[in-house]
Formats: C-alpha cells, sequence, structure tokens
C-alpha cells in the first residue's frame, strides 16, 4: 500500500492506475481500506473499526489507577500483565477476580489480554519448562475468568535448526496449544525476535491454532529489520492480537543479545527498556515518528480482515500518559 498525500491533479494520475483514492490512502481493489474519503464508484470502503487498547503497566502506577487513566486516555480495553504481584493467579482469590473483572466492567473497559511472559529463557530450556508451562496454563485460566481468551508472551527465540532446543520449544507450545484450544483461548507469541517467515514455519508444526501471534511492528522494525507489512500477510491465519507501537533502529543486532538464548544472558525487560531509551542500536519513539509506516500496517491488518485490539504500548518517555493520550488520537484519525 503507497501513501501520499496529494493535490487534485496527483489524484487524478493514481486513479488511472486501478487504485482506491481516500483521504491520502491508497491500496489496490482487493485490499480492504479505511473509508476516510469518497470512493470510486463501486468500489467498497472499510473504516478501521478495531478497538484501541493499552497496557495499563505502561502507565507505571498501581493497577487500579492505571485502569482509571486508560478510561480517561479514550481506551476500550486493557492488557495487564499477570506474572507477579497482586495480578498473579496465586495471589488472586475467586472473590477477588470477581471483583476486578466486576470494576473493569464498572469503567466500561474490557481486558484485551493478559501479559503472561515468564522471562529468562522462554521455553528454550528443557528443565525448566515443566514449571512454566504449569504458570502459563494458570494465567490462561486467570484470562478466562476476567472475560479475555487471550495470553501474550515470549517463547524464546526459534533456533534456525531443528535441535534439542528447537524440539523442547516445539514440544512446551504443542502442549500449550492443546490446552488453549481445549478452552477456546490463545497463548500469542510477540514479533520480534525472528523473521515472521520463521515463525510461521514454527507455528505450522503445531497441531492447533492455540499457539499464535500478537503482532507488534516496532520490535520487527527495532530488532530484525522485518518488513511489519509482510510480516502481516505471513502471519495472517495466527494474528489474534497486535501491539502499537514504534521505533527506529540505528545498527544490526544479534536478537539473543535483546531477547536472551540458552548461552546468553537471559530476557530481561528491565534491560531493554533501557536499551530502547538510550538509542545505541535502536530505539522506542512515539507513534509516526519511527521506521512503521502506520498506513501500510492499518492497511495489512484490513487487508487480513483482522478484527482484534490494537494496543498501545510504551515502554520508555518521561510523560506516558501524555504519549499514550497522543497514541490514542493517532489510532483515532484512521477511523
Amino acid at each position: 500500500m503507497k501513501q501520499a498525500m496529494l493535490g487534485a491533479q496527483q489524484v487524478m494520475e493514481r486513479c488511472c492506475r486501478d487504485r482506491i483514492q481516500t483521504r491520502g490512502i491508497y491500496v489496490s481493489e482487493s485490499t480492504k481500506v479505511i473509508d476516510r474519503g469518497i470512493m470510486e464508484k463501486g468500489r467498497t470502503a472499510m473504516k478501521l473499526t478495531n478497538k484501541i487498547g493499552v497496557i495499563v503497566d505502561s502507565f507505571r502506577l498501581p493497577i487500579r489507577e492505571g485502569l482509571v487513566k486508560a478510561k480517561e486516555v479514550g481506551a476500550e480495553g486493557v492488557q495487564i500483565y499477570a506474572v507477579s504481584g497482586e495480578m498473579d493467579p496465586a495471589h488472586l482469590s475467586v472473590a477477588a477476580r470477581k471483583e476486578l473483572k466486576a470494576y473493569i466492567e464498572s469503567l466500561g473497559l474490557e481486558i484485551s489480554a493478559l501479559v503472561g511472559d515468564l522471562g529468562g529463557h522462554g521455553f528454550q530450556d528443557r528443565a525448566a519448562n515443566p514449571a512454566k508451562i504449569e504458570k502459563s496454563k494458570r494465567i490462561l485460566d486467570l484470562a478466562v475468568e476476567l472475560g479475555t481468551n487471550i495470553v501474550t508472551t515470549h517463547i524464546g527465540i526459534v533456533p534456525d535448526d531443528r535441535n534439542d532446543i528447537y524440539d523442547a520449544m516445539q514440544q512446551s507450545c504443542e502442549e500449550l496449544s492443546r490446552y488453549a484450544t481445549s478452552m477456546g483461548a490463545y497463548f500469542a507469541i510477540e514479533t520480534g525476535p525472528e523473521r515472521a517467515a520463521h515463525l510461521k514455519a514454527f507455528l505450522d508444526t503445531l497441531s492447533s491454532r492455540g499457539v499464535s501471534v500478537n503482532f507488534d511492528p516496532a520490535n520487527m522494525v527495532m530488532v530484525t529489520g522485518d518488513d511489519p507489512s509482510a510480516g502481516v500477510r505471513m502471519l495472517k491465519d495466527y494474528i489474534v492480537h497486535t501491539h502499537v507501537k514504534d521505533g527506529v533502529r540505528f545498527k544490526e543486532v544479534d536478537p539473543r543479545e535483546i531477547y536472551g538464548a540458552l548461552g546468553y544472558e537471559p530476557m530481561d525487560h528491565g534491560k531493554i527498556a533501557q536499551m530502547v531509551t538510550s538509542g545505541e542500536v535502536f530505539k522506542e519513539v512515539p507513534l509516526g515518528q519511527g521506521g512503521v509506516n502506520f498506513d501500510d500496517y492499518f492497511g495489512a491488518l484490513l487487508e487480513i480482515a483482522y478484527q482484534g485490539y490494537l494496543t498501545i504500548e510504551r515502554e520508555v518517555g518521561v510523560n506516558p500518559e501524555a504519549d499514550i493520550r497522543e497514541a490514542v488520537r493517532f489510532i483515532q484519525r484512521y477511523r
């Protein structure tokens, strides 16, 4: 999808090339598009109707204060970390779960997904996997009780070769996939550690789509240099949740230095946040200021008829509330 802000003469030229003219957005006839202007006769337009979410933890506030902020900035849903602290499934009684769900609903919000990222080496370490699988299942149980059927996670970098680490990851994901499918739910692997084609090849080895994809375009731009729009089309059968984030890459980097791997330091969110802030290798930036072409990205999501959440993640910045509020407005301009 090509994007340009065009004058009337340029619009005339574009229309001669079998393109659909919206207000500055052009896509092929086969692509579903955002309805932001008058369409050529006989063409079908489609608005960007996805709900907007935000990761509550991005506000860097206690959960309930973050939930209120999410509502104030215009979000319709929230994603919440559920690995430790008060959201750890082991710390939430049945009564507490019902009360939290009712409180979120009282704000006019819903949960887009829980974050069940257990860090470390993902599922590369065969000895550590049984405990991680069990905890992942309990997080998914919690998700379903709170009204969502998606838990996002990092599983570790999928090796290029079919070795013992690959097999350990595949076996763990197969068990999680079957469990999720039995509940009508999903564990959604976040994009970034490997290229889309390699991730798809790994997912294709599983017997169900209970392990699917949480698509993060900025991770692709910052780490692997993969094209997000092409990635959406490659992973179209697996995308169940998305992040809306932007970033730039200044030099190539070994993904193992970012996401960890056996023989390397384990993945640590604090370390990643420091890296995206420093800008030595890559940097997270406000939406529209980085390497993600959002006209193309949103257009690709529309093309594959993705109906799920567009969830804002902001891991850095001195004023996350202001950045998230502007991110909501940025997405709303595509409606």
